[in-house]
């Protein structure tokens, strides 16, 4: 089943009650980028985007894109599909970013018709080429960036471009000649030099191994912004004859280029240019006569060991030069300067050899704003090293040994925002301060393990700090500052010891706060004064990263602000043990993102979103054999609508048997799993069988199937009990009645030689027993002339006693001739009376002709009161019933009627 994303409420631009079920497929929102990024670096998705959907193991494109939300702007489909239908993507019109790494092989007119809005498309894949049709991009109005990724196009000829492009990629394919590019987009080769020809801001053929060959004019007057060529064979000086027309940037990083490419720089009059991980380590001095356009150079990784004399003197306009990871053990950069000062503002020289500064390094460089001097070896600065630095805002010296920084070193930076002082040496003395900087806001330091400090003093109108500690140093004091406007706080180590009775006001603005790889016995403390994180209540991410040798779990709980909160490694690696969630987390009720890496949690079960009602994202990471407790499945609607297991794994247990049908019909909540996850219980075999399939034929009798038919089978009970209560009464005593008077009346023994012990069977209410003895009794059982002489049943009087009920009435019906039904309003609320009637219309309809049911209204009653009245419609219509006058009225008529009705039955 792969992965199954239940969404509901894909924020976004879409309704927070909406909901799809997809299979193969992670949707989700550009902000949560960051949680998934390694697993859409299959493509190049912009995290602006309201919506995408990266879709794998796809074998059939239409299919593919049922399940997949219509409103995507951002769509990556990867897998072994080998044919891209016509209309493939018409139902996804505001479709902005489109990957495809699939394994078709030619792109014909019409595949992407109807992506008028289509900005970005990409095709990767392990086929051996990709025939591009002439038209096959006429659609794309919107198009900016196309990129191909694919082993070959060189079977394509004649593709034209759309005018809105800007930027074209074609890497790792089998092109060996630039020429080539031309004959597959001619557009790239149309201009002249004279003439107006294409334009693009990136032509991008890095990646291409087996390019080497730059035909003369091959681009003939195609404009560039940037030419990159990095990992190819092709040489930077033959640029020159590709018949540019303009060429801005240039990148050659990785190629056979062993110089500065001079001719090239003085051609275009270059503004950047790249010449990484290359083998340079050398720069002639007259190969810099020609940089004088420069704004940018990069030389990461040439294997310089020394710079020319003059060599920033030649390049005026430089404003970024990178020399990082070289051999440079000095920087002669401003030595023997004379004139003006340099124009350059970023400066990175992190990675070298360089062992000390002198204090003349830095003077021609007044309007450097970036120094990274990471990765050194500076042992020692001395105060006027950084002299003349007034605008510099950023300073890196992190992981160097310094050990002693000179008096006032800093005095001279006025400007600085950010310092790295992490991973170094430095001892600290009450001669300095942090004196000079008064825009100083970012403070990244190694707290250092002399015995003798014990107070630390910081700027304190810092917004970041870092601080780092050694492991088993003395915690250090912060001195009794306030810092008011401190925003984010990073303790690794936690070497810092702080008071919790007044933290809140130490640092009232904090918002962001990381504990890193420390034993989380102090954040378990929360009653001691050891933590103070319980007071902080305006916190709103928190980060934990535990050390492995937690004693157990920690609950993070009674942060009224905290939106955001990640956990990672705080499982025990020498006592591990199954971890649920609510001892992770507890009462957070802002809490909307929570991320879990590797904390030993195994069992997720409902009580853990009790006090997370906010919560709308849940990360499970490296979390291996996790249940799902079936109380989720209830919970559902409570649960975060975002839930990723991304390296996560549940286990093959049935206890996680009802998590795939819940998948494919959960309301609300979208969840990610792994495609490839395999359920792997029988060790002792080869096989690997897809997780839920494989539970669901395990596990036929699951917990949630159980409880589900309990439940029906309750609710049908308890449904059923106001008809169990007057069964015996009613429904049961009918059919009994029904069924022998149907035995005894249907089958031959109601006939004319049968016997009847009754001539009439009176059926009426205790109520009306009075009317039945005074009246009926006498016209009927008396003798004449007064009476007929007819032997009436009574129930009261001549029903067997002892007798079944059912019994009485089956037989006295049956072994009468006629019925007679005394109805009143009291008669039709009594249940016997109302089974007798119904049994005795039953009877009629199946009886032959005369008939045998007599009416007599005591009282008006409609004719909706009488039960199956569609029964008795035919007896109504026919004059079988009577009425009994109202007092003063004469009675004669009624005998009348009763007597002729009599006879009519042979009575």
């Amino acid at each position: 089943m792969g992965r199954h994303l239940l969404l509901a409420g894909l924020f976004l631009i879409l309704p927070v009650t909406a909901a799809w079920t997809t299979s193969n497929c992670l949707v989700t929102k550009g902000s949560h980028m960051p949680l998934v990024s390694r697993f859409v670096s299959l493509c190049s998705l912009d995290s602006s985007l309201p919506l995408f959907a990266l879709c794998t193991s796809v074998s059939n494109v239409t299919q593919a894109l049922e399940a997949v939300p219509k409103r995507v702007e951002g769509l990556c489909l990867g897998g072994s599909a080998t044919v891209l239908p016509p209309d493939a993507f018409s139902s996804f019109p505001g479709l902005k970013v489109l990957g495809l790494c699939l394994h078709f092989t030619q792109l014909l007119p019409g595949a992407l018709r109807g992506l008028g809005q289509l900005r970005q498309l990409s095709f990767m894949g392990n086929v051996n080429y990709l025939y591009l049709h002439s038209d096959a991009f006429a659609n794309l109005s919107s198009l900016q960036h196309l990129d191909f990724l694919v082993p070959c196009l060189e079977g394509s000829v004649g593709v034209r471009l759309p005018p809105s492009l800007r930027r074209l990629s074609v890497k790792d394919s089998c092109i060996q000649n630039v020429g080539v590019l031309a004959d597959i987009f001619p557009d790239l080769a149309l201009g002249n030099s004279s003439g107006d020809g294409w334009t693009l801001d990136m032509l991008d053929l890095s990646n291409n191994l087996k390019l080497k060959m730059a035909s003369p004019g091959a681009l003939q007057g195609l404009k560039l912004g940037t030419l990159r060529l990095d990992r190819t064979k092709i040489e930077a000086d033959a640029v020159v004859g590709l018949g540019l027309q303009r060429l801005d940037i240039l990148s050659v990083g990785y190629t056979g280029t062993a110089k500065l490419p001079a001719r090239v720089i003085a051609h275009f009059e270059l503004q950047e240019l790249n010449l990484g991980l290359t083998h340079i380590g050398h720069i002639a001095p007259e190969a810099l006569a020609s940089c004088r356009s420069l704004k940018s150079l990069t030389l990461e990784r040439t294997g310089l060991i020394d710079l020319p004399p003059g060599f920033l003197a030649a390049m005026p306009r430089l404003q970024r030069l990178s020399l990082k990871n070289n051999q440079l053990q000095s920087a002669m950069l401003c030595v023997n300067e004379t004139g003006a000062g340099s124009g350059l503002q970023v400066l990175d020289l992190s990675g070298n050899s360089l062992h000390n500064l002198s204090p003349a390094t830095f003077s021609c460089l007044p309007h450097l704003r970036k120094l990274l001097l990471s990765r050194n070896h500076l042992v020692c600065l001395e105060g006027q090293v950084f002299k003349g630095l007034r605008q510099l805002q950023m300073l890196d010296l992190g992981t160097n040994p310094l050990v002693t920084l000179g008096q006032g070193w800093l005095a001279a930076l006025p400007a600085l925002t950010t310092l790295n002082l992490l991973d170094t040496q430095v001892v600290w003395s009450p001669a300095w301060d942090f004196q000079g900087p008064e825009n100083l806001y970012s403070l990244t330091l190694r707290l250092p393990s002399g015995p003798s400090a014990v107070v630390l003093s910081l700027p304190v109108r810092l917004t970041r700090l870092e601080l780092q500690a050694v492991s088993g140093m003395k915690p250090w004091k912060l001195a009794p500052n306030v810092f008011p406007v401190l925003q984010t706080l990073t303790l690794n180590g936690w070497g810092l010891q702080l008071e919790a009775q007044n933290v809140s006001e130490v640092f009232p603005a904090l918002r962001q706060l990381s504990l890193l790889g420390n034993s989380l016995e102090a954040l378990c403390s929360q009653g001691t004064s050891r933590f103070f994180l319980w007071q902080l209540p305006r916190l709103e991410q928190l980060s934990v990263m535990g050390d492995g040798h937690s004693p157990g779990p920690c609950c993070i709980t009674g942060l009224p602000s905290l939106r955001e909160l990640k956990l990672q490694h705080l499982k025990s690696r020498g006592r591990p043990r199954p971890v649920w969630l609510k001892e992770l987390v507890g009462e957070l009720p802002r809490l909307e993102l929570l991320q879990l890496y590797d904390t030993g949690l195994e069992t997720l079960s409902a009580a853990a979103f009790q006090g997370l009602g906010s919560l709308q994202v849940l990360v499970l990471d490296w979390e291996n054999s996790l249940v799902l407790d079936s109380s989720l499945q209830e919970h559902s609607p409570q649960m975060p609508q975002y839930m990723y297991f991304l390296t996560a794994y549940l286990a093959c247990q049935c206890a996680n048997a009802w998590v795939g049908p819940w998948l494919e019909h959960s309301p609300r909540t979208y969840m990610y799993t792994l495609s490839h996850q395999l359920c792997q219980s029988e060790t002792r075999g080869h096989s690997k069988n897809p997780l839920f399939p494989f539970l669901w034929s395990h596990c036929p009798k699951t917990l949630g199937l159980e409880l589900f038919l309990g439940s029906f089978a309750l609710l049908l009970l308890l449904m059923s009990l106001p008809f169990l209560h007057e069964a015996r009464n009613s429904w049961v005593l009918y059919l009994q009645v029904l069924f022998r008077s149907w035995l005894q009346g249907l089958k031959g023994q109601r006939g004319e030689s049968k016997k009847f012990f009754y001539d009439v069977f009176v059926s009426h209410c205790r109520e009306d027993q009075g009317w039945v003895v005074q009246e009926l009794l006498p016209a009927l059982e008396g003798c004449p002339p007064a009476g007929r002489g007819l032997r009436l049943c009574l129930p009261e009087r001549d029903f067997e006693p002892g007798k079944d009920v059912a019994d009485n009435v089956a037989d006295s019906m049956a072994g009468s001739r006629v019925t007679l039904c005394v109805l009143s309003q009291q008669a039709l609320l009594t249940p016997r009376c109302r089974l007798e009637l119904r049994l005795a219309t039953s009877l009629l309809l199946a009886a032959p002709q005369p008939s045998g049911l007599l009416l007599v209204f005591l009282e008006p009653v409609s004719r909706h009161q009488l039960p199956r009245y569609h029964r008795l419609a035919c007896l109504l219509r026919c004059g079988d019933y009577g009425v009994w006058p109202k007092e003063g009225e004469r009675k004669e008529y009624f005998w009348t009627w009763l007597g002729s009705r009599l006879e009519q039955i042979g009575l």
